[in-house]
C-alpha cells in the first residue's frame, strides 16, 4: 500500500511541477505575445492551468474545500476572458472608426465601401 501511495505522490508532484512550467511559459506568451488576442488566450490557459493545480491539491491533500475554490475560480476565469474580450472588440472597433450598436452592421458596410442592397415592402 505505501508503495502505491508513492507512486501517487511521485504522480502528482510530477504533474505540478509540469503544470507550473507551463503556467511560466503561458505567462512568458501573455507578456509577448504579438497580438491582444494571443495574450488573452494566454491569460485563459493560465486560469485553466491553475485550476488543474488546484484539482491536483484537492485530491494530493484530501480538502474537499479546495474543489469548491476550484469551481468558483473557474468562473471568475471566465468572466475575466469574457471581459477582455468586451474590451478588445471594443478598441478594435474605435481603432477602424466602427460603430457597436444594433444599427451598426450597415454603416460599418458603408463606411468599408461594400454595397448594401435593402429590400423594402411596397405600401400601398
Amino acid at each position: 500500500m505505501e508503495l502505491i501511495q508513492q507512486a501517487y505522490n511521485v504522480l502528482m508532484t510530477a504533474a505540478v511541477l509540469i503544470l507550473a512550467l507551463l503556467v511560466i511559459l503561458s505567462l512568458i506568451r501573455s507578456v509577448l505575445g504579438p497580438g491582444i488576442s494571443d495574450r488573452i488566450i494566454a491569460v485563459n490557459m493560465i486560469g485553466t492551468m491553475i485550476i488543474m493545480v488546484t484539482a491536483i491539491f484537492s485530491v494530493w491533500l484530501n480538502e474537499n474545500y479546495l474543489a469548491d475554490v476550484c469551481l468558483i475560480y473557474a468562473m471568475i476565469s471566465f468572466l475575466g476572458v469574457v471581459v477582455l474580450c468586451k474590451v478588445y472588440t471594443g478598441v478594435y472597433l474605435q481603432r477602424k472608426h466602427m460603430k457597436a450598436d444594433l444599427g451598426a452592421i450597415e454603416d460599418n458596410l458603408v463606411k468599408q465601401g461594400v454595397e448594401v442592397h435593402e429590400e423594402k415592402e411596397e405600401q400601398g
